[in-house]
């Protein structure tokens, strides 16, 4: 077998690249450490309610014009919005008055 010898400089250049990787291996664990502890402490448990508010109410009905069918519905903090087709209506939540009806045109590409 041969010996090989290590210039003093590439010994000591060895060594700092082993410390700078231990150190890098160091600081990616703790960096793990601490993500993983956020995650867990910062989100709600799955026990815990979303909204400590009040669901806002819905009406028991509301009256759509004649030939709307509706495709989605929405409820912001007082109207409710209703999808159909090309157009949106805007009703007051509180009484189901219609406040203002919107048309949607397709977009042209």
């Amino acid at each position: 077998m041969s010996n090989l010898e290590i210039d003093p400089k590439d010994a000591a250049r060895l060594t700092l690249l082993r410390r700078l990787v231990t150190t890098l291996l160091v600081v990616m664990i703790a960096g793990f450490l601490v993500l993983i502890t956020l995650l867990v402490t910062r989100f709600p448990s799955m026990d815990a309610p979303v909204s400590e508010t009040a669901p806002l109410p819905w009406p028991d009905q509301i009256a759509l014009p004649e030939g709307i069918t509706p495709e989605a519905v929405t409820r912001g903090s007082d109207w409710i919005a209703v999808v159909s087709g090309n157009e949106i209506l805007i009703f007051d939540a509180e009484g189901g008055a219609l406040r203002q009806r919107i048309s949607v045109t397709p977009a042209q590409h």
